[in-house]
């Protein structure tokens, strides 16, 4: 009995991989990469992709998805992104990295502080209005130089060099609403509130509000820790 059961686990187990390997095939056949699965087509679909990404780059058992020859091949005629992430500037804080993405799964936009202007914003909208995207992120982080800079010329009454002064001036409403909070931080607080701030701005905003009402969309707000690797949710996670 015992060498029976060994016997059909081990054609059961044999047959399973073969069809593993089989699907693996057709996927990577057809573009999609076999260690994420097809394209997510709904906010929480994209959300949950996102932050299994983020969890294997935590841990360090990343999977390199859509990052081959085949798939280069694929998107070079046409994408299909499931995911807008606005976020900063800062080297550190690579989007396909830290969700362990590859080619054509993302509309990534980075500015100083991901902060925003109408060109900026016109960017973020693209994919929901032109290709159905299901996700927008607003990614801030920690140890923001940008948002550093910001708070202490303002809280110094002085201006920025440049058009770095463009930067602080879109960060304005962050800052009046983290002096209000008076939180033991205040930089890490400004990041967080930037982040919600903006997030809720294009969750209303006038093309973007009836995408969200219907559950098309998702805008979510989140803060990545350079320390642990973690992006953590602060508002706007769709439900499963």
């Amino acid at each position: 009995m015992a060498a029976t059961a060994a016997a059909l686990s081990g054609c059961s187990s044999k047959a399973e991989e073969k069809e593993t390997g089989k699907a693996a095939d057709a996927a990577a056949a057809a573009g999609a990469s076999p260690a994420t699965g097809d394209r997510p087509s709904t906010p929480w679909g994209a959300f949950s992709r996102l932050m299994d990404g983020n969890e294997r780059w935590q841990d360090g058992n990343l999977k390199h998805p859509d990052r081959d020859p085949k798939r280069r091949d694929f998107v070079a005629e046409e994408q299909d992104p499931y995911g807008v992430i606005l976020s900063c500037i800062d080297s550190r804080v690579p989007p396909e990295l830290l969700f362990d993405t590859g080619l054509g799964d993302l509309f990534v936009m980075r500015t100083g502080g991901q902060v925003v202007g109408p060109v900026v914003t016109g960017s973020v909208e693209y994919g929901p209005m032109t290709s159905g995207t299901p996700l927008i992120v607003v990614l801030g982080h920690q140890r923001c130089g940008a948002i550093k800079a910001a708070y202490e010329a303002m809280r110094d009454g002085k201006k920025l060099p440049g058009n770095l002064q463009a930067i602080s001036d879109a960060l304005r409403p962050a800052y009046e609403a983290t002096v209000k909070a008076k939180a033991k931080d205040p930089v890490d607080a400004m990041i967080r509130i930037h982040v919600k701030q903006t997030s809720a701005d294009l969750r209303s905003n006038r093309d973007l509000s009836p995408l969200v009402k219907k559950g098309d969309l998702a805008v979510v707000s989140a803060y990545y820790s350079l320390d642990t690797g973690r992006v953590e949710v602060l508002t706007g996670a769709p439900s499963a």
